[in-house]
């Protein structure tokens, strides 16, 4: 708040006093003992009295003083009396007051040349009005300033300084920030103080993240350890406590299948075929010569090939 600002009144009318002898020049017209000048509206003469001329519209009217200011001056909205035309009068939205009667209605200190706001009609000073309706720091207890900057947050205000972070005790400003019970923090020392670190680049994981072995990381450094691509939501296994895509560990770790030469994984529930040293995927393990599935039927192994009973009869007559 930066406060309301009173306007001072001024007259377009000047003071005059007529002399009764030789003649006289208002800066209008020559006036003689001859002439008649009497008050435009009380009618008496003029002559060696002060008068104001005001602009009447068709020409400057001459007035007695006790005239002028029953006809033209305003009425003080404290005390209700007129504003005579040799007071300073000062003018507030449509009310007019004396120079002694526009005061703070609180302490009564003179506000004509002081910042002051209206609160339900009634003129306050700046210190009044910030004791009794603006909001007080809950850092350092002292009034936050109508204008000033401030920041609210949980019901409480903060001068924009006093928002600070509890551990490095910078101010947070419009920055992000955490909080904490009754303290804040700035997201840079929350995250070395709280938050948990990523087992492979041991840096604070402030959010996202994944759990492997009861252990954070950071999404971007949960990697396959062959082909380092990122393992977050998709299958994959591990060999010593190290992460494989499925792809990778097959290529690694996995026998291969004696007909495809494929890895024989065993992910996804897929069965494989084992003999002597020897593995085949399922759909894999059929006989060499007319390709029958052996799965589950009788087979004859012949060197590097297996069998099926008709195919091996033949091969024997």
């Amino acid at each position: 708040m930066s406060g309301d600002t009173a306007r001072e009144v001024g007259f377009d009318c000047q003071v005059a006093k007529v002399h009764s002898t030789a003649d006289i020049t208002s800066g209008m017209e020559q006036v003689t003992m001859s002439d008649r000048f009497d008050c435009d509206n009380c009618k008496e003469s003029l002559y060696g009295r002060k008068y104001i001329q005001a602009d009447g519209g068709e020409g400057d009217n001459p007035y007695c003083i006790p005239c002028y200011d029953s006809l033209f001056a305003n009425t003080c909205d404290e005390c209700k009396e007129l504003i005579g035309h040799d007071a300073r009068e000062l003018f507030y939205e449509d009310r007019h007051y004396h120079e002694h009667c526009f005061r703070c209605f609180r302490c009564d200190r003179s506000l004509a040349d002081e910042p002051f706001t209206s609160q339900d009609e009634a003129l306050l000073c700046n210190d009044c009005y910030c004791n009794e309706f603006s909001s007080k720091c809950v850092a350092c207890d002292k009034t936050v300033m109508p204008g000033t900057r401030k920041l609210e947050y949980g019901g409480s205000t903060w001068h924009e300084g006093c928002f600070i972070c509890h551990i490095c005790e910078q101010p947070i400003g419009s920055k992000s920030f955490i909080p904490d019970k009754d303290e804040h923090y700035c997201v840079s020392c929350y995250e070395d103080k709280f938050a948990p670190r990523c087992t492979r680049c041991k840096k604070a994981l402030a959010k996202g993240g994944v759990t492997y072995r009861d252990e954070p990381w950071h999404k971007e450094c949960f990697v396959c350890t062959g082909c380092k691509v990122q393992l977050a939501g998709q299958h994959f296994t591990s060999r010593e406590d190290n992460p494989y895509c499925l792809k990778c560990f097959g290529s690694l770790y996995s026998k291969k299948c004696e007909a495809c030469s494929k890895p024989i994984t065993g992910f996804g529930g897929g069965k494989y075929i084992s003999f002597e040293e020897r593995q085949w995927h399922q759909p894999c393990f059929t006989c060499t010569e007319c390709s029958v599935s052996l799965v589950g039927a009788g087979f004859f192994p012949n060197g590097d090939q297996i069998l099926c009973r008709d195919c091996n009869t033949n091969s024997n007559l």
